[in-house]
């Protein structure tokens, strides 16, 4: 067995709202419950409800912009910017903007439904 991984089939997360999730590595992908990489494209107009994870998210921009709504903050990051959000933080994502938005999220414990706390 080789001490490394090439990852060249992600497992794709079904949605229903036009973003589309790429999972490398994760609870879906290789059962890893300690952590989770995504690539991931936000259409534009796309969000989601506020949620208050268990895990920490760590979000790097690739292309295009996206909104963070954290308590009082709203936070706009654009391509090369990156931001931490500690777990149990509600926070509310999104892309109010023009064109579609391209990042890679790490979350840590890895990201599962039954931890990320959406509200309905």
């Amino acid at each position: 067995m080789k001490p490394y991984i090439i990852q060249n089939s992600p497992f794709v997360v079904p949605t229903d709202d036009g973003k589309v999730i790429n999972e490398h590595f994760g609870l879906a992908t290789d059962g890893n419950s300690a952590i989770s990489i995504a690539q991931m494209k936000a259409p534009a107009g796309w969000s989601e409800p506020f949620q208050t994870p268990e895990f920490d998210e760590f979000t790097f921009i690739v292309k295009g912009k996206k909104q963070f709504i954290i308590g009082d903050d709203e936070i706009i990051l654009e391509a090369g910017q990156s931001i931490k959000i500690q777990k149990n933080t509600r926070v509310q994502y999104s892309n109010p903007f023009t064109e579609v938005c391209e990042y890679i999220s790490i979350c840590t414990p890895a990201f599962s439904m039954e931890l990320v706390n959406r509200e309905s």
